[in-house]
């Protein structure tokens, strides 16, 4: 397998991904230059975290108009696996390949540490590794994370059963004390109607090895490499 990691300007969680992608997933891993027209052949695509641009106009405004994205969006399209992550959930959002938006945290500040989540749904090919209810522990750092649309949005989300994370207590509990963000319903990561793209705003890639402090992001990488093995 291939797996892709845009690197826009601004990004800064590029490197944190392709590594986490090299060492749990057993396959080649390239860096994809946002102004690149070129997936190379790649099987599944990570926008990472960190702040393209600049966050300028407002997070992922911009980079949503980068070349690569053209190519993303097709990519998508025709039902390849992608994954944004922080940032990069941001960009799916401004794209439109994934629906409502993100923006600034209630509390007007930048939040940096662990937080649990609670998965939703066991499904390819994102959560096959993990198992339904089961609760993470992976860190958040992000200004803009609040996730928010319009109540027939969120009405879609939650009857498509497209949210694939909620942000909850260590025992599993969804309560407004456990939500870092201020993010409706809890909403921590969801998916398009089809299923193959996914937008979360904590970061697994920082949460694969014990000298990290969690290896339970490992679940999205090995559920990624599951799906994508050759039969």
């Amino acid at each position: 397998m291939k797996i892709g990691v845009v690197t826009f300007p601004g990004s800064n969680c590029d490197y944190d991904c392709y590594k986490a992608v090299q060492e749990t997933m057993d396959g080649e891993v390239v860096f994809l230059w946002h102004k690149s027209h070129d997936l190379e052949g790649v099987d599944a695509v990570f926008l990472p975290g960190g702040f393209s641009y600049g966050d300028y106009l407002r997070a992922g405004a911009i980079a949503r108009m980068s070349p690569i994205m053209r190519e993303v969006a097709e990519f998508a399209t025709d039902g390849g696996p992608v994954v944004g992550i922080c940032n990069g959930f941001q960009i799916l959002c401004e794209a439109g390949l994934l629906p409502g938006a993100l923006i600034r945290n209630p509390s007007l500040k930048f939040v940096s540490r662990p937080v649990y989540l609670r998965v939703e749904r066991t499904v390819a090919p994102f959560t096959t590794a993990n198992h339904e209810g089961q609760v993470l522990r992976v860190p958040i750092a992000h200004g803009e994370g609040c996730y928010t649309a319009d109540e027939a949005v969120l009405d879609t989300l939650e009857q498509g059963s497209r949210v694939l994370f909620r942000y909850s207590d260590a025992a599993g509990n969804i309560s407004a004390a456990a939500n870092p963000n201020g993010s409706a319903g809890n909403i921590a990561g969801i998916v398009n109607e089809r299923g193959n793209v996914l937008g979360m705003m904590p970061h697994p890639e920082r949460a694969v090895d014990p000298t990290l402090g969690s290896t339970d992001g490992l679940g999205l990488f090995r559920s990624l490499a599951e799906h994508l093995a050759p039969v």
